[in-house]
């Protein structure tokens, strides 16, 4: 199935569920307001909540238009948001062009950092920069939204933790991330607020295409208004989502409504272009002797989207512009 958040005045907005095609929607307060609340009582209320979609998609006439334009990020506000790195060619890359050599774990420790996750981005919000010197990014991520997840789950059971699947804009700021790293506490200023896509989807929705704990589909980027990069999201996870929840509840459980992702898509194929600016600088020092590619600023607009093997968007649309301070 899948399910949204509509601004309704509130922080936590109205969970809505969403046709398969995207058009329409229908309001469930009756059985859960929010998204976190129906997370937080999954296995009574998913399904009805699954009933109504099943009535939703053979019924035209039932719900209301689905305007994406209204749609907060899924969760509005998570408890946490865990960001992995589970693409060994970003890795290399994006510490090429920060002067770093890739961790000697590189294929056998998962590298995660704990983001900010109170103030998430909606979908089609502008995305605030103070200063242009600090280098806005935008990275095209796939995540996922976990159950109530035990300390030491294994990679055997993790999936079955999996509630919900998402895809992100997870915001950087390359320019202030060295100095962060070089106090050897990890990311802070450097990671403002991140944006999902509108619709979150159960993994059955995917069919095939979620496959050992990755989503084989292609991720696609445009930047004002050009393709930037639709690299497939499934083959090159090196660590699959079942790695990355068996690594983080090695010493402690998660709550419903966890969000854990990917890190930036990334295929070696160059053809497949990038899911971040970063990855095209450090190609173009590579290939070229020198970057010819800024980062972000004012007036700058990235959209981030999934589509299925049918052509039709999984999620819906990441359509952000870059405000001026």
């Amino acid at each position: 199935m899948k399910l949204a958040t509509l601004r309704d005045g509130t922080r936590d907005g109205q969970l809505v569920v969403v046709s398969r095609d995207l058009s329409r929607c229908i309001p469930v307060a009756n059985l859960s307001k929010t998204l976190q609340g129906a997370l937080d009582d999954w296995d009574a209320v998913a399904p009805a909540l699954d009933k109504i979609y099943r009535e939703l998609n053979a019924n035209p006439e039932m719900g209301s238009a689905f305007d994406q334009n209204k749609a907060l990020s899924p969760l509005p506000r998570a408890f946490e948001w865990i960001d992995g790195s589970a693409y060994i060619n970003h890795i290399v890359l994006v510490r090429k062009a920060r002067g770093a050599e890739p961790p000697k774990t590189l294929r056998t420790d998962p590298l995660v950092y704990q983001g900010g996750s109170g103030t998430f981005l909606a979908p089609r919000e502008g995305i605030p920069l103070a200063d242009e010197s600090w280098g806005l990014d935008f990275e095209s991520e796939v995540c996922v939204v976990l159950g109530d997840t035990p300390q030491g789950t294994s990679t055997q059971d993790a999936l079955k933790f999996v509630r919900l699947l998402m895809i992100c804009n997870d915001v950087s700021l390359r320019n202030l991330i060295p100095a962060e790293l070089e106090k050897g506490f990890g990311f802070f200023t450097s990671k403002p607020s991140s944006a999902f896509a509108p619709v979150a989807v159960t993994p059955d929705e995917l069919g095939d295409a979620w496959q050992d704990g990755r989503i084989h589909l292609s991720l696609h980027t445009w930047l004002n208004g050009q393709l930037f990069g639709d690299p497939n999201a499934g083959p090159e996870m090196f660590f699959s989502f079942a790695d990355l929840i068996q690594h983080i509840t090695k010493t402690r459980s998660y709550t419903a409504g966890t969000i854990l992702g990917s890190g930036t898509v990334s295929n070696e194929d160059r053809r497949r272009g990038s899911s971040c600016l970063a990855e095209k600088r450090m190609i173009e020092q590579i290939d070229e002797g020198k970057i010819t590619t800024s980062f972000m600023k004012a007036g700058d607009h990235v959209a981030i989207e999934m589509f299925d093997k049918g052509g039709r968007s999984v999620f819906g649309r990441i359509d952000q512009k870059v405000l001026k301070p």
